[in-house]
Protein backbone atom coordinates (compact mmCIF):
# COMPACT_ATOMS: atom_id res chain seq x y z
CA UNK A 1 0.00 0.00 0.00
CA UNK A 2 2.92 2.36 0.73
CA UNK A 3 4.28 1.71 -2.75
CA UNK A 4 0.88 2.44 -4.27
CA UNK A 5 0.50 5.67 -2.30
CA UNK A 6 4.02 6.73 -3.21
CA UNK A 7 3.19 6.14 -6.88
CA UNK A 8 0.80 9.11 -6.63
CA UNK A 9 3.66 11.29 -5.43
CA UNK A 10 3.82 15.01 -6.34
CA UNK A 11 5.40 14.02 -9.66
CA UNK A 12 2.36 11.87 -10.43
CA UNK A 13 -0.16 14.49 -9.30
CA UNK A 14 1.63 17.22 -11.26
CA UNK A 15 2.00 15.07 -14.38
CA UNK A 16 -1.65 13.95 -14.44
CA UNK A 17 -2.82 17.52 -13.76
CA UNK A 18 -0.75 19.03 -16.54
CA UNK A 19 -1.69 16.35 -19.07
CA UNK A 20 -5.40 16.51 -18.22
CA UNK A 21 -5.34 20.30 -18.57
CA UNK A 22 -3.36 20.22 -21.83
CA UNK A 23 -4.91 17.27 -23.67
CA UNK A 24 -8.33 16.93 -22.06
CA UNK A 25 -9.70 13.38 -21.97
CA UNK A 26 -7.55 12.04 -24.81
CA UNK A 27 -5.02 10.28 -22.51
CA UNK A 28 -7.60 8.32 -20.53
CA UNK A 29 -6.92 5.18 -22.60
CA UNK A 30 -3.64 4.86 -20.66
CA UNK A 31 -5.58 4.18 -17.42
CA UNK A 32 -6.82 0.59 -18.14
CA UNK A 33 -3.41 -0.21 -19.64
CA UNK A 34 -1.41 1.20 -16.72
CA UNK A 35 -3.00 -0.91 -13.99
CA UNK A 36 -2.12 -4.43 -15.21
CA UNK A 37 1.30 -3.35 -16.47
CA UNK A 38 2.26 -1.49 -13.28
CA UNK A 39 0.92 -4.27 -11.04
CA UNK A 40 2.81 -6.93 -13.04
CA UNK A 41 6.11 -5.03 -12.83
CA UNK A 42 5.72 -4.48 -9.08
CA UNK A 43 4.70 -8.11 -8.52
CA UNK A 44 7.87 -9.22 -10.30
CA UNK A 45 9.95 -6.88 -8.13
CA UNK A 46 8.31 -8.20 -4.96
CA UNK A 47 8.69 -11.82 -6.07
CA UNK A 48 12.39 -11.29 -6.82
CA UNK A 49 12.86 -9.89 -3.32
CA UNK A 50 11.01 -12.74 -1.63
CA UNK A 51 12.39 -15.65 -3.70
CA UNK A 52 15.85 -14.19 -4.38
CA UNK A 53 16.22 -12.89 -0.80
CA UNK A 54 18.29 -9.92 -2.02
CA UNK A 55 17.65 -6.39 -3.21
CA UNK A 56 17.42 -5.71 -6.94
CA UNK A 57 20.89 -4.17 -7.25
CA UNK A 58 22.44 -7.19 -5.49
CA UNK A 59 20.62 -9.59 -7.82
CA UNK A 60 21.84 -7.61 -10.84
CA UNK A 61 25.39 -7.66 -9.43
CA UNK A 62 25.30 -11.42 -8.96
CA UNK A 63 23.88 -12.29 -12.40
CA UNK A 64 25.13 -9.67 -14.86
CA UNK A 65 28.49 -8.07 -15.81
CA UNK A 66 29.65 -5.08 -13.75
CA UNK A 67 29.10 -2.47 -16.51
CA UNK A 68 25.40 -3.41 -16.57
CA UNK A 69 25.26 -3.09 -12.76
CA UNK A 70 26.90 0.33 -12.79
CA UNK A 71 24.67 1.51 -15.64
CA UNK A 72 21.50 0.39 -13.82
CA UNK A 73 22.64 2.04 -10.56
CA UNK A 74 23.48 5.28 -12.38
CA UNK A 75 20.07 5.33 -14.11
CA UNK A 76 18.10 4.87 -10.91
CA UNK A 77 20.27 7.30 -8.90
CA UNK A 78 19.91 10.07 -11.52
CA UNK A 79 16.16 9.59 -12.01
CA UNK A 80 15.49 9.32 -8.27
CA UNK A 81 17.56 12.36 -7.31
CA UNK A 82 15.86 14.57 -9.90
CA UNK A 83 12.50 13.23 -8.71
CA UNK A 84 13.43 14.06 -5.10
CA UNK A 85 14.21 17.64 -6.14
CA UNK A 86 10.97 17.96 -8.11
CA UNK A 87 8.90 16.60 -5.21
CA UNK A 88 10.58 18.85 -2.63
CA UNK A 89 9.98 21.90 -4.81
CA UNK A 90 6.34 20.99 -5.34
CA UNK A 91 5.81 20.46 -1.60
CA UNK A 92 7.18 23.93 -0.87
CA UNK A 93 5.22 25.61 -3.67
CA UNK A 94 2.01 23.94 -2.46
CA UNK A 95 2.56 24.82 1.20
CA UNK A 96 3.08 28.45 0.24
CA UNK A 97 -0.56 28.49 -0.91
CA UNK A 98 -1.56 28.32 2.77
CA UNK A 99 1.60 29.42 4.64
CA UNK A 100 3.19 32.67 3.38
CA UNK A 101 6.83 31.75 4.11
CA UNK A 102 9.68 32.52 1.65
CA UNK A 103 10.55 29.61 -0.65
CA UNK A 104 14.17 28.92 0.40
CA UNK A 105 13.66 28.87 4.23
CA UNK A 106 10.61 26.63 3.81
CA UNK A 107 12.53 24.34 1.43
CA UNK A 108 15.40 23.95 3.91
CA UNK A 109 12.96 23.30 6.78
CA UNK A 110 11.01 20.59 4.91
CA UNK A 111 14.20 18.88 3.72
CA UNK A 112 15.65 18.91 7.24
CA UNK A 113 12.45 17.50 8.78
CA UNK A 114 12.29 14.68 6.23
CA UNK A 115 15.96 13.85 6.76
CA UNK A 116 15.60 13.71 10.54
CA UNK A 117 12.55 11.46 10.23
CA UNK A 118 14.20 9.10 7.75
CA UNK A 119 17.53 8.82 9.55
CA UNK A 120 16.34 8.71 13.15
CA UNK A 121 12.76 7.33 13.02
CA UNK A 122 11.77 4.00 11.50
CA UNK A 123 9.98 4.75 8.23
CA UNK A 124 7.06 2.40 8.83
CA UNK A 125 6.24 4.15 12.10
CA UNK A 126 5.67 7.63 10.71
CA UNK A 127 4.35 6.36 7.35
CA UNK A 128 1.19 5.25 9.18
CA UNK A 129 0.52 8.89 10.11
CA UNK A 130 1.50 10.31 6.73
CA UNK A 131 -0.94 8.02 4.94
CA UNK A 132 -3.78 9.96 6.57
CA UNK A 133 -2.74 13.06 4.63
CA UNK A 134 -3.12 11.22 1.33
CA UNK A 135 -6.86 10.93 2.02
CA UNK A 136 -7.08 14.45 0.60
CA UNK A 137 -6.36 12.95 -2.84
CA UNK A 138 -9.87 11.47 -2.77
CA UNK A 139 -11.15 15.04 -3.10
CA UNK A 140 -10.52 14.57 -6.83
CA UNK A 141 -13.19 11.86 -6.77
CA UNK A 142 -15.47 14.33 -4.97
CA UNK A 143 -15.01 16.85 -7.77
CA UNK A 144 -16.38 14.29 -10.25
CA UNK A 145 -19.69 14.43 -8.37
CA UNK A 146 -20.11 18.22 -8.50
CA UNK A 147 -18.83 19.29 -11.93
CA UNK A 148 -20.14 18.55 -15.38
CA UNK A 149 -18.32 15.49 -16.72
CA UNK A 150 -19.00 14.24 -20.23
CA UNK A 151 -19.23 10.59 -19.18
CA UNK A 152 -19.91 9.20 -22.68
CA UNK A 153 -16.70 10.92 -23.83
CA UNK A 154 -14.87 9.55 -20.76
CA UNK A 155 -15.97 5.99 -21.57
CA UNK A 156 -15.07 6.42 -25.26
CA UNK A 157 -11.58 7.69 -24.43
CA UNK A 158 -11.06 4.88 -21.90
CA UNK A 159 -11.91 2.24 -24.49
CA UNK A 160 -10.45 3.72 -27.69
CA UNK A 161 -6.77 4.79 -27.75
CA UNK A 162 -6.17 8.27 -29.09
CA UNK A 163 -2.73 8.51 -30.65
CA UNK A 164 -1.26 11.80 -31.79
CA UNK A 165 2.10 12.11 -33.54
CA UNK A 166 2.81 15.51 -32.00
CA UNK A 167 5.99 15.71 -29.94
CA UNK A 168 4.15 17.19 -26.96
CA UNK A 169 1.63 14.34 -26.90
CA UNK A 170 4.30 11.66 -27.20
CA UNK A 171 6.30 13.36 -24.43
CA UNK A 172 3.15 13.27 -22.31
CA UNK A 173 2.80 9.52 -22.87
CA UNK A 174 6.43 8.98 -21.83
CA UNK A 175 5.71 10.99 -18.68
CA UNK A 176 2.43 9.27 -17.79
CA UNK A 177 3.90 5.76 -18.01
CA UNK A 178 7.16 6.97 -16.44
CA UNK A 179 5.43 8.23 -13.32
CA UNK A 180 3.16 5.15 -13.08
CA UNK A 181 5.87 2.50 -13.70
CA UNK A 182 8.83 4.22 -12.02
CA UNK A 183 12.27 2.64 -11.52
CA UNK A 184 12.43 3.63 -7.86
CA UNK A 185 9.30 1.60 -7.11
CA UNK A 186 10.98 -1.52 -8.48
CA UNK A 187 14.07 -1.13 -6.29
CA UNK A 188 11.98 -0.14 -3.27
CA UNK A 189 9.49 -3.01 -3.55
CA UNK A 190 12.23 -5.62 -3.94
CA UNK A 191 14.32 -4.30 -1.04
CA UNK A 192 11.34 -3.86 1.27
CA UNK A 193 10.29 -7.49 0.82
CA UNK A 194 13.80 -8.55 1.87
CA UNK A 195 13.89 -6.15 4.81
CA UNK A 196 10.43 -7.12 6.05
CA UNK A 197 11.41 -10.80 5.96
CA UNK A 198 14.45 -10.01 8.12
CA UNK A 199 12.40 -7.83 10.49
CA UNK A 200 9.85 -10.58 11.13
CA UNK A 201 12.64 -13.20 11.22
CA UNK A 202 11.02 -15.23 8.45
CA UNK A 203 12.78 -18.48 7.55
CA UNK A 204 15.72 -17.71 5.28
CA UNK A 205 15.35 -20.77 3.04
CA UNK A 206 11.57 -20.94 2.70
CA UNK A 207 8.99 -18.68 1.08
CA UNK A 208 5.40 -19.76 1.66
CA UNK A 209 2.65 -19.58 -0.96
CA UNK A 210 0.54 -17.70 1.59
CA UNK A 211 3.17 -14.95 1.93
CA UNK A 212 3.52 -14.73 -1.85
CA UNK A 213 -0.25 -14.44 -2.26
CA UNK A 214 -0.42 -11.72 0.41
CA UNK A 215 2.29 -9.74 -1.39
CA UNK A 216 0.33 -9.95 -4.65
CA UNK A 217 -2.91 -8.80 -3.02
CA UNK A 218 -1.07 -5.91 -1.38
CA UNK A 219 0.45 -4.82 -4.70
CA UNK A 220 -2.76 -5.09 -6.72
CA UNK A 221 -4.68 -3.15 -4.06
CA UNK A 222 -2.04 -0.43 -3.85
CA UNK A 223 -1.66 -0.03 -7.61
CA UNK A 224 -5.44 -0.06 -8.14
CA UNK A 225 -5.73 2.80 -5.65
CA UNK A 226 -2.96 4.71 -7.41
CA UNK A 227 -4.56 4.25 -10.85
CA UNK A 228 -8.02 5.26 -9.53
CA UNK A 229 -6.53 8.56 -8.35
CA UNK A 230 -4.73 8.91 -11.71
CA UNK A 231 -8.08 8.49 -13.52
CA UNK A 232 -9.79 11.01 -11.25
CA UNK A 233 -7.10 13.68 -11.67
CA UNK A 234 -7.08 13.30 -15.48
CA UNK A 235 -10.89 13.58 -15.69
CA UNK A 236 -11.15 16.41 -13.16
CA UNK A 237 -8.46 18.59 -14.74
CA UNK A 238 -9.88 17.90 -18.22
CA UNK A 239 -13.39 18.83 -17.06
CA UNK A 240 -12.37 21.99 -15.16
CA UNK A 241 -9.05 23.45 -16.29
CA UNK A 242 -9.04 22.27 -19.92
CA UNK A 243 -12.65 23.29 -20.57
CA UNK A 244 -11.94 26.59 -18.83
CA UNK A 245 -9.08 27.40 -21.19
CA UNK A 246 -6.24 26.67 -18.73
CA UNK A 247 -4.07 24.30 -20.76
CA UNK A 248 -0.62 25.08 -19.35
CA UNK A 249 -0.15 24.73 -15.59
CA UNK A 250 2.85 26.69 -14.36
CA UNK A 251 2.03 27.24 -10.68
CA UNK A 252 0.65 25.33 -7.72
CA UNK A 253 -2.28 27.74 -7.57
CA UNK A 254 -3.30 26.86 -11.13
CA UNK A 255 -3.10 23.14 -10.36
CA UNK A 256 -5.19 23.62 -7.20
CA UNK A 257 -7.99 25.28 -9.20
CA UNK A 258 -9.15 21.82 -10.29
CA UNK A 259 -10.34 21.22 -6.71
CA UNK A 260 -12.19 24.52 -6.41
CA UNK A 261 -15.62 23.24 -7.54
CA UNK A 262 -15.53 20.75 -4.66
CA UNK A 263 -13.57 22.58 -1.97
CA UNK A 264 -14.15 26.27 -2.71
CA UNK A 265 -11.71 28.48 -0.80
CA UNK A 266 -10.15 25.38 0.76
CA UNK A 267 -8.91 24.12 -2.63
CA UNK A 268 -5.38 25.37 -1.96
CA UNK A 269 -5.35 23.68 1.45
CA UNK A 270 -6.58 20.34 0.06
CA UNK A 271 -4.07 20.46 -2.79
CA UNK A 272 -1.28 21.30 -0.34
CA UNK A 273 -2.25 18.41 1.96
CA UNK A 274 -2.21 15.99 -0.96
CA UNK A 275 1.15 17.17 -2.27
CA UNK A 276 2.79 17.34 1.16
CA UNK A 277 1.33 14.00 2.30
CA UNK A 278 2.34 12.08 -0.81
CA UNK A 279 5.64 13.95 -0.99
CA UNK A 280 6.52 13.07 2.60
CA UNK A 281 5.72 9.43 1.77
CA UNK A 282 7.51 9.40 -1.58
CA UNK A 283 10.70 11.40 -0.94
CA UNK A 284 11.98 8.88 1.66
CA UNK A 285 11.05 6.07 -0.76
CA UNK A 286 12.94 7.80 -3.60
CA UNK A 287 16.02 8.56 -1.54
CA UNK A 288 15.77 5.17 0.16
CA UNK A 289 15.63 3.35 -3.19
CA UNK A 290 18.83 5.15 -4.22
CA UNK A 291 20.40 4.20 -0.89
CA UNK A 292 19.44 0.55 -1.34
CA UNK A 293 20.77 0.46 -4.91
CA UNK A 294 24.17 2.04 -4.19
CA UNK A 295 24.63 0.21 -0.87
CA UNK A 296 24.10 -3.09 -2.68
CA UNK A 297 26.49 -2.09 -5.48
CA UNK A 298 29.28 -1.35 -2.99
CA UNK A 299 28.31 -4.07 -0.46
CA UNK A 300 27.51 -1.64 2.36
CA UNK A 301 25.15 -2.48 5.20
CA UNK A 302 21.68 -1.23 4.40
CA UNK A 303 18.15 -0.91 5.72
CA UNK A 304 15.82 1.71 7.18
CA UNK A 305 15.44 -0.50 10.25
CA UNK A 306 19.16 -0.01 11.00
CA UNK A 307 20.63 3.02 12.77
CA UNK A 308 22.92 5.56 11.14
CA UNK A 309 25.97 4.03 12.81
CA UNK A 310 24.98 0.55 11.62
CA UNK A 311 24.52 1.60 7.96
CA UNK A 312 26.47 4.83 7.49
CA UNK A 313 27.07 4.50 3.74
CA UNK A 314 23.39 3.76 3.12
CA UNK A 315 22.27 6.85 5.03
CA UNK A 316 24.99 9.08 3.54
CA UNK A 317 23.57 8.28 0.09
CA UNK A 318 20.07 9.21 1.29
CA UNK A 319 21.31 12.49 2.79
CA UNK A 320 23.29 13.28 -0.36
CA UNK A 321 20.31 12.57 -2.63
CA UNK A 322 18.07 14.92 -0.67
CA UNK A 323 20.73 17.64 -0.50
CA UNK A 324 21.19 17.50 -4.28
CA UNK A 325 17.40 17.75 -4.64
CA UNK A 326 17.43 20.80 -2.38
CA UNK A 327 20.23 22.40 -4.41
CA UNK A 328 18.28 21.80 -7.61
CA UNK A 329 15.48 24.01 -6.28
CA UNK A 330 17.87 26.70 -5.09
CA UNK A 331 19.04 26.85 -8.71
CA UNK A 332 15.64 28.23 -9.68
CA UNK A 333 13.93 25.39 -11.58
CA UNK A 334 10.15 25.78 -11.86
CA UNK A 335 8.83 23.37 -9.18
CA UNK A 336 5.62 22.49 -11.05
CA UNK A 337 7.23 22.09 -14.47
CA UNK A 338 9.98 19.95 -12.88
CA UNK A 339 7.37 17.33 -11.93
CA UNK A 340 6.70 16.36 -15.53
CA UNK A 341 10.42 16.47 -16.37
CA UNK A 342 11.07 13.93 -13.62
CA UNK A 343 8.30 11.71 -14.98
CA UNK A 344 9.89 11.79 -18.45
CA UNK A 345 13.29 10.92 -16.94
CA UNK A 346 11.72 7.95 -15.14
CA UNK A 347 10.17 6.84 -18.44
CA UNK A 348 13.60 6.86 -20.10
CA UNK A 349 15.25 4.94 -17.24
CA UNK A 350 12.61 2.21 -16.80
CA UNK A 351 12.91 -0.04 -19.92
CA UNK A 352 16.47 -1.38 -19.36
CA UNK A 353 15.70 -2.06 -15.69
CA UNK A 354 12.48 -3.92 -16.58
CA UNK A 355 14.41 -6.03 -19.09
CA UNK A 356 16.91 -7.06 -16.41
CA UNK A 357 14.03 -7.99 -14.09
CA UNK A 358 12.43 -10.15 -16.79
CA UNK A 359 15.68 -12.10 -17.18
CA UNK A 360 16.02 -12.50 -13.40
CA UNK A 361 12.39 -13.59 -13.03
CA UNK A 362 12.94 -16.41 -15.53
CA UNK A 363 16.14 -17.71 -13.89
CA UNK A 364 15.04 -20.98 -12.28
CA UNK A 365 18.24 -21.17 -10.20
CA UNK A 366 17.37 -17.84 -8.61
CA UNK A 367 13.60 -17.95 -8.01
CA UNK A 368 13.05 -21.74 -8.26
CA UNK A 369 9.32 -22.59 -8.32
CA UNK A 370 8.43 -18.89 -8.33
CA UNK A 371 9.77 -18.36 -11.84
CA UNK A 372 7.66 -15.99 -13.98
CA UNK A 373 4.69 -17.59 -15.70
CA UNK A 374 3.36 -16.63 -19.11
CA UNK A 375 0.99 -13.98 -17.71
CA UNK A 376 3.83 -12.19 -15.92
CA UNK A 377 6.14 -12.47 -18.94
CA UNK A 378 3.50 -11.11 -21.33
CA UNK A 379 2.48 -8.16 -19.13
CA UNK A 380 5.98 -7.18 -18.01
CA UNK A 381 7.25 -7.70 -21.56
CA UNK A 382 4.54 -5.38 -22.88
CA UNK A 383 5.49 -2.79 -20.26
CA UNK A 384 9.12 -3.00 -21.38
CA UNK A 385 8.28 -2.73 -25.09
CA UNK A 386 5.83 0.14 -24.58
CA UNK A 387 8.20 2.13 -22.39
CA UNK A 388 11.05 1.58 -24.86
CA UNK A 389 8.98 2.44 -27.95
CA UNK A 390 7.49 5.68 -26.59
CA UNK A 391 10.81 7.46 -25.85
CA UNK A 392 12.13 6.29 -29.24
CA UNK A 393 9.07 7.71 -31.01
CA UNK A 394 9.41 10.92 -29.01
CA UNK A 395 13.09 11.36 -29.92
CA UNK A 396 12.46 10.63 -33.63
CA UNK A 397 9.53 13.06 -33.90
CA UNK A 398 10.35 16.60 -34.98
Amino acid sequence: MITGAADDDPSGIGTYSQLGARFGLTMLWTVPISLPLAAAVEELAGRLGMAGKEGLATLIKEHFPRPILYGAAALVAAANTFNVGADLGAMVASLRLVIPIPFIPLLITITAVLLVLEVFVEYHQYARLLRLLTISLFAYIGVLAVVHVDWPAVLANLAIPHISRSKDYLGGLVAIFGTTISPYLMFWQCSEEVEEAHDRKAPVKRVTSKAMRAMRIDIVTGMATAVLIMFSILVVTASTLHTGGITDIGTADQAAQALRPFAGHFAGLLFALGIVGTGALAVPVLAGATGYALAEVFAWREGLSKTFLQARGFYVVIIGSMCVGLAMNVGGINPIKALIYSAVLNGLAAPPLILLMILLGNDKRLVRQYRSGWVSNVLVGLACLLMAALPLAYLLTK
